[in-house]
C-alpha cells in the first residue's frame, strides 16, 4: 500500500489500483484526479475535513464510491450517500479494512458544541483519529498525528504519541502553521516518536511512504 499525504488533514491509501481518501478539507487543493476510489472516510462535519466540492468530484469521477461517517457527517453531507460507523464498527471496502474508534471531537472550548468524531484504522496498519487523541486498543504502525488544532497544545500531542508508540509517524492537520512553526512541531513530535523506538517522517503534501 501507499499513503500519499495532501494538505492538512487529507490523505489518500493506495491498494492495486484501488484508492482511499481520508478528509479531503477546506485546506486541500482540490482533487481533480481520483479515478480508482473506492471509498471515502469523513471523521467529522467540520469543513477543514470535508466539503461538498470534493465530494462530488470524486463521486462524478467514481459513481460506485463508498462514503463513510459518523452521524454528524451523514446529517450535513445529506446531499451524498453517507454510510453511517461509530466506534467499534468494521468495514471491508476493495483492498481496505476499516475498523472505527473513538465517537466525539475534542473539545475546543465550552462554548463549542462537541460534535461526532470517528478515527480510523486502515489495514490494522494506519491510524488517524479524526480531531481527539483517541488511542486504539492495537499496535500502530504509521501514525498520522496533528501538529496543530484549536484543541490542542504540542504537549498533548507529544503524550499522544508516547502512548501510542508507533513504528511510524508523521504530521498532519498543520495548514494553520508557519514554516516556523512546522519545524518546532516537527522537533516535538520527532521525539515523542523515538521514545517508543518508531521513526518519524516530516512528510510534507505530496510525499508518499509505502507500508
Amino acid at each position: 500500500m501507499r499513503l500519499t499525504k495532501l494538505e492538512h488533514a487529507a490523505l489518500v491509501v493506495e491498494d492495486s489500483g484501488h484508492k482511499l481518501y481520508i478528509d479531503p478539507g477546506s485546506y486541500t487543493t482540490p482533487i481533480t484526479e481520483s479515478s480508482g476510489a473506492v471509498a471515502v472516510v469523513i471523521t467529522h462535519e467540520h469543513p477543514d475535513h470535508w466539503t461538498p466540492e470534493h465530494l462530488s468530484r470524486i463521486v462524478e469521477a467514481n459513481p460506485g464510491v463508498r462514503i463513510f461517517g459518523p452521524a454528524g457527517v451523514a446529517a450535513a453531507a445529506g446531499d451524498f450517500p453517507v454510510e453511517t460507523v461509530a466506534a467499534g464498527d468494521e468495514v471491508e471496502v476493495g483492498p481496505f479494512r476499516l475498523r472505527f474508534f473513538g465517537g466525539t471531537h475534542a473539545v475546543i472550548h465550552p462554548s463549542i458544541p462537541i460534535i461526532d468524531n470517528v478515527g480510523v484504522l486502515v489495514n490494522d496498519s494506519l491510524y488517524f483519529a479524526g480531531d481527539s487523541f483517541t488511542v486504539p486498543d492495537v499496535e500502530v504502525d504509521v501514525l498520522a498525528v496533528h501538529a496543530n488544532a484549536p484543541w490542542m497544545k504540542i504537549s498533548e500531542a507529544m503524550d499522544y504519541v508516547v502512548a501510542i508508540a508507533p513504528k511510524r509517524a508523521f504530521p498532519t492537520h498543520e495548514m494553520l502553521l508557519s514554516r516556523a512553526g512546522k519545524s518546532t512541531a516537527n522537533l516535538r513530535l520527532k521525539w515523542a516518536t523515538e521514545q517508543g523506538g518508531g521513526e518519524y517522517l516530516p512528510l510534507e503534501p505530496g510525499d508518499a511512504i509505502d507500508f
